[in-house]
């Protein structure tokens, strides 16, 4: 059986990846079997705008009521995932789309303050490895399901838990930079606590933090993760992922 990397794909980034991005893909798929978690922010909060629906968060996590439900529903499960699904069709990648509540991929957990929110309490794992077997490219829209209900999960989050139900090799976060910089130099492996020194220090700023953030938190299921760059090619010329490297190990290079 091969290694397993999940890359997680935030909303912001999905309409700029790279036709290398893809190509990359390809190039892991030699040794590795790929899975695909998405977001799709940005597009939620256009047509909550468009149909006039408050955005209320907390913490930083979207509060959602039955009628942000259905457009949360719409964009992630209809829109964002399937134009993904096309783009990767279209650069030979043979991708299924899936949303966390098809085949009991994702069982939710309620978060209650947060309305339809939850967090991953079970994962499918043996519907993700029959579609690698057949070699396809999972592509998850984070949406789970508890009891017939549906409930929206934070993209970050249910992309650890599913590379931790893997035992991935790896988890990486597609971002719109090569990583983390420190004096105009790529820092391409660091511990956590190096990396939250470089936040209070403010080398790590704007929207770079919340990325950072969440790949220090699935550090609680995963080994590695690497933050890499979806605008160009992420795989050098040895065959291996370039990008920053943050694991919980002391040391930084």
């Amino acid at each position: 059986m091969k290694d397993i990397i999940v890359i997680k794909c935030g909303g912001s980034i999905l309409s700029r990846l790279s036709e290398t991005f893809f190509s990359s893909i390809k190039e892991l798929q030699k040794t590795c079997d790929v899975v695909i978690v998405h977001g799709g922010g940005p597009e939620i909060d256009a047509m909550l705008k468009k149909l006039g629906i408050a955005v209320h968060k907390k913490a930083g996590l979207r509060v959602t009521t039955a009628e942000v439900l259905e457009v949360v529903q719409m964009q992630l499960c209809g829109t964002v995932n399937k134009n993904l699904v096309a783009t990767c069709s279209a650069y030979g990648l043979q991708a299924v789309g899936l949303s966390g509540c098809d085949g009991n991929l994702l069982i939710a957990e309620p978060v209650e303050e947060l309305g339809f929110v939850g967090e991953v309490e079970g994962v499918n794992r043996k519907l993700i490895h029959h579609l690698l077997q057949q070699g396809f490219v999972p592509i998850i829209a984070p949406i789970g399901m508890k009891d017939g209900q549906l409930y929206n999960i934070n993209g970050d989050t249910a992309a650890a838990a599913v590379a931790a139900a893997l035992q991935a090799r790896q988890l990486l976060f597609v971002t719109d930079v090569p990583g983390i910089l420190y004096q105009n130099r790529l820092v391409r492996e660091a511990e956590e606590t190096y990396v939250l020194e470089l936040i209070e220090a403010g080398v790590i700023t704007g929207g770079m933090i919340p990325k950072v953030q969440a790949a220090l938190a699935a550090l609680n299921c995963v080994d590695e993760v690497i933050i890499i760059n979806g605008l160009q090619n992420f795989i050098d010329e040895a065959g291996y992922i370039t990008g920053t490297k943050i694991i919980k190990k002391v040391g930084v290079k």
